[in-house]
This record gives C-alpha cells, structure tokens and sequence, in this order.
C-alpha cells in the first residue's frame, strides 16, 4: 500500500514528501493550478518512491508550466527516479538536478 504523498510550499518552489504514484497522485493532480501558480521549482528530494505515474505527472507539470512561460526546475531527483528518467528516455524532455 502507498503512503501519501505531502506537500510544502518554500518560496518559489513546491516540496514533495512522500510517495508520489498512481494511487496518491490525484490530490496533487487536482490542486496543480493552486499549488503550482507563483512556483519556479519543483523539490523531490523527500520522495519515497515514483512510479511510472507519478514520472508522467512531473512532466507534465513540467510542461503545463512551459506554456505560461515558466521553466519549472526540478531539483533532488534521487537515483531511482534518475533511473526512470533514463529509461523513458526523458533526459531531454525533463531536465532534472540529482539529490546529493
């Protein structure tokens, strides 16, 4: 069973905590524009785990936010999710800053 999936909003950039994947995904899905609206980055350090879901989400916002405008920088992104990155070949669609 997944565990929730949180957030925390730190100037201009939104903090995920927890899991984010098919399950817990939709709470963040359906508050994006709210969320999202004067953020620039996007912390997922604290993520536990990220699914194949959760990977489309962040591209998605990624790119909803490229239509306003916005260069939406994700940062903390863990081996793991690195990984994933890679194996859907999203290197260029999604540029990320890995965690340290």
């Amino acid at each position: 069973m997944a565990d929730e999936l949180r957030w925390e909003s730190q100037g201009s950039t939104l903090l995920l905590i927890g899991d984010l994947d098919r399950e817990t995904l939709l709470p963040l899905w359906q508050r994006r524009d709210t969320l999202l609206a004067d953020k620039t980055g996007l912390d997922v350090a604290q993520l536990q785990r990220v699914d194949s879901s959760g990977l489309a989400l962040l591209v998605h916002l990624r790119e909803e936010l490229h239509q306003r405008g916005v260069e939406l920088k994700i940062s903390g992104v863990s081996d793991r999710l690195a990984t994933l990155i890679t194996l859907y070949n999203l290197q260029e669609i999604i540029p990320v800053t890995t965690a340290t």
